[in-house]
C-alpha cells in the first residue's frame, strides 16, 4: 500500500503528515513495513528544501523526525499511490483537477474527514502565517487524522 500526504507548498502540513503516518504505523502496526508513506505539495515553490525549521522543531518536540525533501505533484503520483490525503478543500480540488480519470480523483481524500478527535475542523489549517499556537494546532489535527486512518484501512474487525 503507497500513501500520499499533499498540502500547499510540502513544507508544514504535508511532510508532517508522512513523518506522524511513519511512525504511528512503525509504533502500531510493525508488521506494516510495506506500506509507503510520502508527501508533495500543489506548487513548487520549496522543491527540494527540507519543512519549515517552525514544523520541524515543533515536530521533534513530539518525537517525529519532520525532514523530507520538498516535491510537486506529479501525474504519476495518482497512478502509484493507493491513497492521496489533501489537507484542505482547495488542496482537494486541486487534486480532483489534477486527476485525469474517475479511479484517480477516486483515490483523493480529506484526511480531516479522518479525525475523531476535532470534530469542529474540517480540515488542516496551514500553519505558515501563524505563530506557535498553529503548528502545535496543525499537529493535532494530524495525529487525529492519522488514527483515523491507520483505524479505517487497517482495522481487523
Amino acid at each position: 500500500m503507497e500513501i500520499l500526504f499533499v498540502c500547499l507548498g510540502n513544507i508544514c502540513r504535508s511532510p508532517a503528515a508522512e513523518a506522524i503516518m511513519k511512525k504511528k504505523l512503525e509504533d502500531r502496526w510493525p508488521l506494516c513495513a510495506d506500506v509507503q508513506v510520502d508527501s508533495a505539495g500543489i506548487g513548487s515553490w520549496h522543491e527540494g528544501q527540507l519543512p519549515d525549521r517552525r514544523m520541524r522543531s515543533h515536530g521533534a518536540r513530539r518525537g517525529y523526525d519532520i525532514s523530507s525533501i520538498a516535491r510537486q505533484v506529479r501525474p504519476d503520483d495518482f497512478a502509484r499511490f493507493d491513497y492521496i490525503f489533501g489537507m484542505d478543500h482547495e488542496n482537494m480540488a486541486d487534486l480532483r483537477r489534477l486527476a485525469r480519470t474517475d479511479a484517480e480523483r477516486a483515490k483523493v481524500m480529506c484526511a480531516a474527514d479522518f479525525m475523531t478527535r476535532h470534530p469542529q475542523y474540517d480540515t488542516v489549517p496551514d500553519p505558515y502565517y501563524g505563530g506557535d499556537g498553529d503548528f502545535e494546532l496543525a499537529l493535532d489535527l494530524i495525529e487525529d487524522a492519522c488514527d483515523g486512518i491507520i483505524d479505517r484501512l487497517f482495522s481487523v474487525g
